[in-house]
């Protein structure tokens, strides 16, 4: 259990470290009874997890590094445990595999040992391993890695207790000593960039070990370390000089001994006796076949997504919510005991005007978002834990190169759907500069978010002809900026590689604590946005400032066929994009749009600016100059497509 750990109190240090989807986030939670965000697909762990727990009567600091394959890094995930591993003193490594995949997953196992810190081994999922007929020998194993190695199924807290006397023990671990042996053009390397003078102790790293990373770059440096300028200099040309001398890439050396090892001892301590393709694994298969996984796509989004999220959330749950509560209940109280106590007709307006934070702001993040972000988390969790993502990713990969992207990119795509602010941090997790700014600018564009697009789907649930407009411009909009980026954004090509972990049946309490946390972050991120925004616009309104802007975005807005006071709908949507996206809501409830302009409309609201948060958070991950030109690119888009649609609907006399 969680337990606070007195401040004077001499702390440990545990690195959990292993390759994405491998369970490392559930042991974190079993270790530390701390709730973090566990997914079946990278991603989710770039913010490395601590916790302080208390183990058999010692103080220890838990951490779950983001997910891995080696320590020679490609991606920002990569760098980050890398960086944790120089820079941060550990007493342990926790080294987490999964059963299934020893062969793949030893290299980077090898790596640790070869640091010299003490290692445990935890092979994970044994009960997946045994159903697919692997027998491991994890004595004999444990014999040939020269460390504890445990077997596991954490989501069950089956070896977790092992784990914990196996950590309560690590003052009677010796320090590691297994090492792999490299051909000797590397081994020269190794050799003298060890024996250099200022070789660093980077956190009780060996010296082998620091002198294999420094080879495995390039450019002979530990990217994201400080180290003595002597020993970089000196490193450095030692690497250069052993790179000149090879025919191959000193990583593609260093990185064919630990597979050359990894295979040696797998053969001996692992028996395979393959089983009948079980139900699920033929399901999973199904799933990544262009030929029935669309279909499948087609039927997740359109029960999932539509029915559950739009049609329910945004229709069922916010009829109730907003229409029934807040309109004949909530806000009638709220107006007349506001109207009682305050007698200053401005403050009236503050809180209970037509802009009002109680009237508006509240009503807004209450009755219309948070159903439907609470529903879409629901939905989106399901996902998760039942594996489908990194299968998307797979079916979706072929399709994506087109537009720049790789099937990992799916990840932060489905995300934006969510959140399109925390998608665009996750960009972080592509491994090119080129996929990171393509995907930024879709997620900002063509992207919405959960909340945006529920109350877009309650607008359009009774319009189904408008509905499949909108869904074609907006698909057509993404396909065609995509294309047009990868071929005018300089980088190099995207590649994908991500492991697929099996399909499981989502954890009830698990999809109920994501979707809880989820919400509480979203809803604290929203409200003083909305509140914010509701402050702003009386201010505006007292200055005759707000009248001007909305006279500014008149001018757009008629060239699109939309009425006037659909520039106050874009004037919100800066704020956030669900907010302009209620603000349509309340237009078409007071029947002041036409089927056509609804469906312009939205199209052009959804093209529309990225809301204030997703701004800041574009140039803070992509730079001032490719944030803002992001945010031009969508303005001039938005409005252009929407003016181009109106055109050609009225053009025909299409009505919708």
């Amino acid at each position: 259990m969680h337990r606070q750990i007195p401040a004077n109190r001499m702390r440990k240090k545990a690195l959990i470290i292993g390759s994405p989807n491998v369970g490392k986030s559930v042991l974190f939670n079993a270790l530390s009874g701390k709730y973090a965000n566990v997914s079946n697909y990278p991603g989710t762990t770039v913010e490395v997890s601590r916790a302080s727990v208390q183990i058999h009567d010692e103080s220890w600091e838990i951490v779950d590094t983001p997910g891995t394959y080696s320590l020679f890094p490609v991606t920002e995930e990569e760098k980050v445990t890398r960086q944790i591993l120089l820079n941060e003193p550990a007493d342990l490594i926790i080294n987490v595999i999964d059963a299934k995949n020893l062969e793949r997953l030893l290299p980077l196992t090898l790596q640790l040992l070869e640091t010299g810190l003490r290692v445990i081994v935890v092979l994970n999922v044994m009960d997946e391993a045994r159903k697919a007929g692997i027998t491991i020998n994890t004595s004999l194993l444990s014999s040939e890695l020269k460390a504890p190695v445990i077997p596991a199924v954490c989501t069950r807290n089956e070896g977790v207790e092992e784990i914990r006397k196996a950590i309560a023990g690590t003052g009677s671990l010796a320090k590691q000593s297994k090492f792999v042996t490299h051909d000797s053009l590397v081994e020269q390397g190794i050799s003298e960039i060890s024996a250099l003078p200022a070789c660093p102790a980077l956190s009780g790293i060996s010296a082998r070990s620091i002198a294999i990373l420094v080879m495995s770059d390039e450019a002979g440096r530990l990217d994201g370390v400080t180290t003595p300028d002597q020993f970089a200099e000196a490193a450095k040309n030692t690497a250069v000089k052993i790179l000149r001398s090879s025919n191959k890439p000193l990583v593609f050396r260093i990185a064919t001994a630990y597979k050359n090892e990894a295979e040696r001892i797998t053969s001996e301590t692992v028996t395979e006796n393959p089983t009948a393709i079980n139900f699920a694994e033929k399901l999973s298969r199904i799933m990544m076949n262009p030929l029935t996984g669309f279909p499948i796509l087609a039927l997740i989004l359109y029960f999932g997504l539509y029915k559950f999220v739009g049609v329910f959330g945004a229709g069922t749950a916010v009829d109730f919510i907003e229409g029934h509560l807040f309109q004949t209940h909530i806000n009638p109280f709220l107006s007349d005991t506001v109207t009682r106590l305050v007698s200053w007709a401005p403050l009236r307006d503050l809180l209970t005007g037509e802009y009002g934070i109680l009237s508006l702001a509240l009503r807004y993040s209450f009755g219309l978002i948070l159903p439907i972000v609470t529903f879409f988390f629901i939905f989106f969790s399901l996902l998760e834990d039942s594996g489908y993502l990194p299968r998307l990713a797979m079916l979706i990969d072929r399709f994506f190169k087109r537009i720049g992207l790789s099937g990992r990119a799916v990840i932060p795509m489905v995300m934006g759907l969510g959140c399109a602010t925390m998608a665009t941090m996750v960009t972080r997790t592509l491994p090119t500069k080129k996929e990171r700014i393509i995907a930024t600018l879709l997620l900002a564009l063509a992207v919405p978010c959960s909340a945006q697009l529920g109350v877009i789907m309650s607008l359009l649930a009774d319009r189904p002809a408008a509905t499949g407009v909108w869904a074609m411009v907006i698909v057509m909009v993404f396909l065609s900026v995509g294309f047009l980026g990868s071929k005018v954004i300089s980088g190099s090509q995207a590649f994908f590689y991500m492991e697929i972990p099996p399909l499981r049946w989502p954890q009830l309490s698990n999809i109920l604590m994501k979707t809880y946390v989820r919400v509480v972050w979203y809803m604290k991120e929203i409200i003083p946005i909305f509140i914010g925004a509701s402050i702003v616009i009386w201010l505006a309104q007292l200055t005759k400032l707000f009248d001007l802007l909305v006279k500014v975005f008149t001018w757009p807005v008629s060239l699109a066929g939309l009425p006037p006071e659909t520039a106050k709908v874009f004037l919100f949507g800066f704020f956030r994009r669900d907010y302009g996206a209620a603000g349509l809501y309340d237009l078409d409830r007071h029947q002041l749009l036409t089927n056509v302009q609804v469906v312009v409309a939205c199209v052009a609201l959804t093209l529309f600016l990225p809301c204030i948060a997703q701004f800041l958070v574009n140039i803070k991950e992509r730079g001032f100059r490719t944030g803002m030109a992001i945010s031009a690119v969508t303005l001039i888009v938005s409005f252009s497509v929407a003016c181009l649609l109106n055109a050609l609907l009225t053009s025909t006399g299409i009505t919708l």
